[in-house]
């Protein structure tokens, strides 16, 4: 049997246990790895880390969302996603063209590129918990809350209601959670309040001007909740989101000035005898029954006239205005109007002119008249005609032009032009704030002109009482 070399024997023991040394050494820095990342994500931070094992700003996002959430579940907060952003993603197109984009996997839709998320809290549904605010601290949120007067408390004889809070913001990572609370209003909707910051307000807090809701005051109809699962996380959304979109861009709110209209009564007391009581009922049905009938055709108006000076100037309608005036753009027009209001029990007093000029329609319900004009776009202005029936001369009043914002009339979600006082200030003038019981509708309005006579061979078709 040949002699073993003893320098060759122990050179291989030597290759052998640095083979084995150094497997010890990778496999033991792979368990130090392993432990230490299982530490890391029992800290405040991303459960998810990108496939080249750095932090994105969407594993940022998704975790700060994941954790409010979380907070949210464990305290019944009943919060639905309102963020414009990530609801836009949820529509039809946006998922035709989601796989077509270079996504996070695990963020498709909540990780939007901009700095906050934004929930709506239904806040008749949840009683306010200060508890969860301590939770959230504890978490490593940091919070803003945003307070204002209670607008329901309001009225003509309380001009100041309680403090209510409006806005939640949340910051983690630099990223912001707002919470919207949505309140009930006696008109059967729902409304937020506008977010005023006052003086000792960090305003480098959050990014403001990027926050979906605050600028104005808005109003909602009631919307249908589903529970989904979006970026692995159980979220509630709007079921019919494009209408909630459509929704949130026209969703501006003007309140009452009650503290004017109360000025305004105090030197012009209303009028309370039982005739003046009745004529206010009856223009409160009939305003209701005029608006779900134009919902029903999907038709958008607007207090128009003295209706919308009523709201303005004395949160009511004019006792000896003896009729109710709306607007509707003639784009918005149906040939079926006639119809539908018949059919709600109106009955059709008058019509005047043509879709193409200076159409108007006058329906009459318990002895109060509706009057329905419909305006023109003239370039800069935008204009409503009236016809005289005897004599077939034409009318034009002309408005600057303006945008519809919501108000509340009779226990009643109305749109009312957001420009209301130029609009009112058009229509009756410097004085509009001085009751006047003598009108004219040739001559009284400030913006009324001449515009021509209807052709006598087209008085049938252009000029209908009935």
């Amino acid at each position: 049997m040949p002699r073993v070399n003893r320098t060759f024997v122990l050179t291989l023991l030597i290759v052998s246990s640095s083979v084995f040394l150094l497997f010890q050494l990778y496999y033991y820095r792979k368990y130090v790895s392993q432990i230490s990342q299982h530490a890391f994500l029992l800290q405040p931070g991303p459960y998810i880390l990108s496939r080249t094992g750095h932090l994105t700003a969407n594993d940022l996002q998704w975790q700060t969302v994941k954790k409010f959430l979380g907070l949210a579940r464990r305290f019944g907060l009943p919060l639905f996603l309102a963020d414009t952003a990530a609801l836009t993603l949820l529509s039809h197109d946006a998922l035709r063209q989601r796989d077509r984009l270079v996504r996070e996997p695990h963020c498709s839709f909540l990780c939007t590129g901009r700095p906050v998320t934004s929930f709506a809290l239904h806040a008749n549904l949840w009683k306010y918990e200060p508890g969860f605010l301590l939770a959230a601290e504890q978490k490593g949120f940091e919070l803003l809350e945003l307070r204002g007067e209670d607008p329901r408390l309001a009225s003509l004889d309380n001009l100041s209601g309680e403090e209510i809070p409006l806005h939640l913001l949340f910051r983690l990572h630099g990223y912001v959670i707002q919470v919207v609370f949505l309140y009930e209003r006696s008109g059967n909707y729902l409304w937020h309040g506008a977010l005023r910051l006052k003086s000792n307000i960090d305003r480098s807090f959050a990014p403001f001007k990027l926050l979906d809701y605050g600028r104005y005051s808005g109003s909602y109809d009631r919307p249908e909740l589903v529970l989904t699962v979006l970026d692995g996380l159980d979220v509630r959304i709007p079921r019919n989101v494009s209408r909630f979109l459509s929704e949130q861009r026209q969703a501006r709110f003007l309140e009452c000035r009650y503290r004017d209209a109360r000025n305004f009564l105090q030197l012009y007391p209303d009028d309370s005898s039982p005739e003046a009581v009745e004529f206010r009922r009856k223009v409160k049905s009939l305003l209701h029954l005029a608006a779900r009938t134009l919902a029903q055709l999907d038709v958008p108006f607007w207090l128009s006239s003295g209706t919308c000076l009523g709201w303005f100037r004395q949160c009511s309608v004019i006792s000896y205005s003896r009729d109710v005036d709306i607007g509707i753009f003639i784009e918005d027009f149906r040939s079926d109007i006639v119809a539908a209001f018949r059919n709600a029990g109106l009955s059709l007093k008058h019509k005047f002119g043509k879709v193409g000029d200076s159409l108007e329609l006058s329906f009459l319900s318990d002895d109060v008249k509706l009057d329905v004009f419909f305006f023109y776009d003239d370039g800069g202005v935008v204009w409503n005609g009236g016809t005289q029936a005897k004599s077939g001369k034409k009318f034009k009043y002309i408005f600057p032009r303006f945008s519809l914002c919501w108000a509340e009339l009779l226990e009643l979600k109305v749109r009312v032009p957001c420009e209301t006082l130029d609009y009112v200030t058009a229509n009756y003038g410097s004085t509009w704030n001085v009751p006047v019981r003598s009108w004219d509708w040739k001559s009284s309005p400030s913006n009324v002109q001449e515009n021509g006579v209807w052709p006598p061979a087209e008085w049938a078709e252009l000029i209908q009482v009935h």
